[in-house]
Order: C-alpha cells, then sequence, then structure tokens
C-alpha cells in the first residue's frame, strides 16, 4: 500500500518493492556506497522473501531510497539491514519518512525492537537516529570494508518498556549442528572466567563429556546434568533445574538399545552430580527466579524448542544476556552464513517476549524444561 508524505516542494510515496525496481536500485546502490553494496540477486531475495521488508521512496522524478528490513523469525526483533537515499535527494526527509515506514513495517510485522549499524563516521546518520530516538548499545571496530568502526543502536517500538538490563557477553557460534550446548557453556565461561580460552577442541571436548550419545536422530545431544558437570570441571558453580526425573529425550526413540543407552548414561550423570554436590533440583525453575539469579550475577543456559524459530521440533541450548519488562535476551550460538539476511549480530541479545520464551522452553512430549545456572 502506498503511504504520502508531504514535505515542503517534494512529494515522496513510500511502497514495497517490486522486481521492476531492481535495476533503478542497483544504480542507486552504486551512487550511494563505495563498498558494501547489495547484489541483484541480494535484492531480489529481499522482494520474494517471507523474512523481509524492501520499501522504496519515490518521487516525480524516480527513485529517491530505499530501506531494507529483515525480521528474526520467532522472535520480537528486526534489524534496518540497509537505508539509501539518492545523493540528489539528501536532507530532504527521506531517510526518516522510511525509517518511519519500516517501524511501521515492523510493528505490523509482530516486532517490537528495530535495530541497526551506522558507521561511527556517519554523523548526519547518527544524529538522525538520535533524533527519532534510537539509543546506543554496542560498538563494533572495522566492521565496514571501509575499517570504518559501526554503532549498535536500538529503539523499542509500540510500548515504553524499563531500561533493557544485560550483561556484557562474548557470543560464539556453536562448530558443528550438535554443540549448541558446550558454545553456550564456552560463552558462559568466557564471561564468568576472563582467563578462559574458548577453543574449537574445547567445544568437542565438552560435547564428550556432556552428550547423551543417541538423540532421536543424528548426534548425540548434551544432557542438562552432563553440561553442568563440565562446567564444574572447569571451575564454575553449578546447579541444575529438571521438569522430570527420568531419562531424557526418549519420547520419539523407537530403538530399544538407543533406550537403554540414554537411559544408563542418564543414571550414570545423576550419579556423578551427587558424588560432587552439584544440586538438581526436579521442579521448573520459575521465570522471576532466574531474572533474580540474573540480577546476583549468575548466568544461564537454557534448553529450548527451535520449533518457533526455524520450523524444527529440535532441542537447543541458549544463554541468557538480559532482559526487560516485555522481553527475554539470549545469545544463541546457531549461526551459518547463508546469505546476507544473516549476521552474526542478529545472534546475540535477540528478544524473545516473556510469554514466547515460556512456551519455546519446553521440548517434546514431556514438555521437558531444563535450566542450568551457572556462577563463580
Amino acid at each position: 500500500m502506498t503511504q504520502p508524505v508531504s514535505i515542503p516542494s517534494l512529494h515522496i510515496d513510500v511502497r514495497s518493492a517490486q522486481l521492476e525496481d531492481v535495476k533503478p536500485l542497483l544504480a542507486l546502490e552504486e551512487k550511494a556506497f563505495t563498498g558494501d553494496r547489495l547484489s541483484r540477486r541480494s535484492f531480489r531475495r529481499a522482494i520474494t522473501s517471507l523474512g523481509s521488508v524492501l520499501l522504496v521512496a519515490v518521487g516525480t522524478e524516480g527513485l529517491l531510497g530505499y530501506a531494507l528490513l529483515h525480521l528474526r523469525q520467532g522472535t520480537h526483533l528486526a534489524r534496518l539491514y540497509s537505508l539509501a537515499v539518492a545523493p540528489e535527494a539528501r536532507g530532504l526527509g527521506v531517510a526518516k519518512t522510511l525509517i518511519q515506514a519500516c517501524e511501521k513495517q515492523a510493528i505490523k510485522k509482530g516486532k517490537n525492537l528495530l535495530r541497526l549499524e551506522v558507521s561511527d563516521v556517519n554523523l548526519n546518520a547518527l544524529s538522525l537516529y538520535r533524533k527519532m530516538g534510537y539509543q546506543e548499545f554496542g560498538h563494533y571496530d572495522a566492521y565496514y570494508e571501509d575499517q570504518t568502526d559501526a554503532i549498535r543502536m536500538q529503539k523499542v517500538l509500540r510500548y515504553s518498556a524499563d531500561e533493557q538490563i544485560s550483561r556484557p557477553l562474548s557470543w560464539l557460534a556453536q562448530g558443528t549442528p550438535f554443540t549448541c550446548g558446550p558454545a553456550s557453556l564456552q560463552m558462559a565461561l568466557s564471561a564468568l572466567h576472563p582467563e578462559y580460552q574458548a577453543t574449537p577442541n574445547d567445544e568437542l571436548e565438552i560435547w564428550r563429556e556432556a552428550t547423551t550419545i543417541f538423540m532421536t536422530s543424528g548426534h548425540g545431544g548434551c544432557h542438562p546434568m552432563g553440561l553442568a558437570l563440565a562446567a564444574q570441571k572447569r571451575g564454575l558453580s553449578a546447579e541444575v533445574w529438571l521438569s522430570e526425573e527420568g531419562p531424557l529425550f526418549v519420547d520419539s526413540v523407537r530403538n530399544a538399545l538407543k533406550k537403554e543407552v540414554i537411559a544408563r548414561v542418564h543414571s550414570r550423570f545423576a550419579e556423578q552430580c551427587e558424588s560432587s554436590s552439584l544440586p538438581v533440583h526436579y521442579s521448573v525453575m520459575p521465570l522471576e527466579q532466574l531474572i533474580s539469579a540474573f540480577d546476583s550475577g549468575a548466568l544461564a543456559i537454557i534448553l529450548i524448542s527451535t520449533f518457533r524459530m526455524d520450523g524444527k521440533k529440535s532441542p537447543h541450548w541458549v544463554v541468557m544476556s538480559g532482559y526487560n519488562e516485555n522481553c527475554i535476551l539470549v545469545h544463541d550460538p546457531d549461526y551459518e552464513a547463508k546469505d546476507d539476511t544473516q549476521n552474526p549480530l542478529d545472534c546475540q541479545y535477540v528478544p524473545i517476549a516473556r510469554s514466547e520464551f515460556e512456551k519455546m522452553s519446553r521440548f517434546g512430549q514431556s514438555r521437558l524444561q531444563a535450566t542450568l545456572v551457572l556462577q563463580t
């Protein structure tokens, strides 16, 4: 739908981009940027993808600018990936109009947090974002092709939330499809023990120590007690909260031998926790208690189901990295650089609505909930 906006001496229409816009978009990209340019394929993907919104600002003289918005599935996060204004249209309100249109689109898509990156030397853009209510929350050295730094900014949409509470937490991508638990533990170790060096070898070693050996298919996943024991071995104090006492991850296992092995591994982990005085609470950790532990300096590794994020019913470990009045923030180690719609920054401080988080943190037919609370 076209959104007409009147500005003195200039009329702007903002609409969704069409495939016939690709050629003028490429010409604008060439004029607007000296590096980090989007390709023809990127523009075509943005126009056809359900996970992106590409808006164009059009005047009587043609294309004035565009804004590309990426939507993080299963979360309330939107990201302003790219914004460009034709040199001849700068200073006429095109950028502000596009940003306002992006905010409306983000809200329409159910998102309530909009993030962006901007070069620290782009003073005009920084000034505009600040005037529009965006706040700085991160800085990245040599982020762009020309080696300039990036400032991360964000704005809460629709509601006025309390101040975000978060923890400086280094992010790590899991090195394999089955090591989300070890990568999450390495993030916690790096934050709580700054001298700890996260290495690919230790990631695999943690997996070897913590794995259930079997899953319904593929490689074994990490058992919460196994991860807690690995954390304790590396100098952290650990507690486990489990919603059930029996062997985990056996709901969909049909093979009798697999069931038996999973049960034996579970029993052995339980014995090791008892002998090492590692507390295991067979109950659900209330969200408010989780937040209280975070406020006291602890970090939590939480088992979630990824169904709301990628449509797959897989157990997955993430690290709680903050919260606000409406959301829980997590560091997600699952990152795969498939195309330019994905960025490691999108895996950090991912906002998940509290109501959604409580649904996501239940896995399988038994609605298993598992949380590890770690501290020094």
